[in-house]
């Protein structure tokens, strides 16, 4: 049953948006996954790391999602202050160190500490910094938001804007983590489903996912939110198309 425009947005405004756990759109918003499934790659390499550090972990949910533990000590870095505490709530059962950190380099840590480095859809990469931190032979693994990921809904709120020029291109990682001295082993791409069953979803996803509409109100947006509430009542689902590389780059051993 159609609960209404106030009714759906309100809901969606009121509600928590802190960490990286995406729970509440069940039923109401739907992303096809990877092919690779990233969680369970980086469980296996860490299951076989000795120091690791997942960078801008978000609250911790995915490094709090894998069984595996690295044998010496785990780190993880983050930004925000609502997502280090969840973080640290998350992770501690795991025995992670949560650094609060500015996602500015240099990373708070010694050269060479690490023989991993993770990191799941970071907003920035400092390669150099990523290179500085991993040990001879250290592993860099990190599944990425692509080009122009969920464009159409930036069109939708803000209008078109030219594509392919989103500095998220795949070659252009792979080309900034072998300028930083790395060796680029893996590369992978997938385009992706997006579906959003009402306003209120929408609402949500972009409180949570600041980047898409980065001066997001509901009362700036309100207009473009009531045209989208009957654009789905009348046509189905809000369709978009998330874009995703995973990408592996390995420091060479002395």
């Amino acid at each position: 049953m159609d609960k209404g425009f106030d009714p759906l947005v309100a809901e969606a405004a009121a509600v928590d948006v802190t960490g990286w756990d995406f729970s509440w759109l069940d039923g109401r918003a739907t992303e096809e996954r990877p092919p690779w499934g990233y969680q369970k790659l980086m469980g296996e390499r860490v299951g076989r790391a000795s120091m690791s550090l997942d960078v801008q972990t978000g609250g911790g949910e995915v490094l709090a999602g894998i069984p595996q533990r690295a044998a010496k000590a785990m780190v993880a870095t983050e930004s925000w202050p609502p997502n280090i505490a969840r973080a640290q709530e998350n992770l501690r059962a795991k025995g992670v160190v949560v650094v609060a950190d500015e996602d500015q380099p240099p990373l708070p840590f010694a050269d060479g500490t690490f023989d991993l480095v993770t990191s799941r859809h970071p907003v920035t990469v400092h390669w150099a910094d990523i290179a500085r931190v991993l040990r001879p032979g250290g592993t860099y693994f990190s599944q990425q938001v692509g080009p122009d990921s969920g464009h159409e809904v930036y069109d939708f709120f803000l209008g078109p804007k030219p594509l392919g020029h989103s500095d998220r291109e795949p070659e252009l990682a792979k080309a900034q983590a072998e300028a930083a001295g790395l060796d680029v082993v893996d590369l992978r791409t997938a385009e992706l489903k997006m579906e959003f069953f009402d306003v209120g979803a929408m609402v949500y996803f972009l409180r949570k996912v600041i980047w898409f509409v980065p001066d997001f109100t509901v009362g700036k947006y309100r207009d473009r939110l009531a045209a989208l509430h009957e654009r789905i009542q009348a046509d189905g689902p809000f369709t978009a198309h998330s874009r995703r590389f995973l990408i592996e780059a390995r420091k060479p051993a002395r």
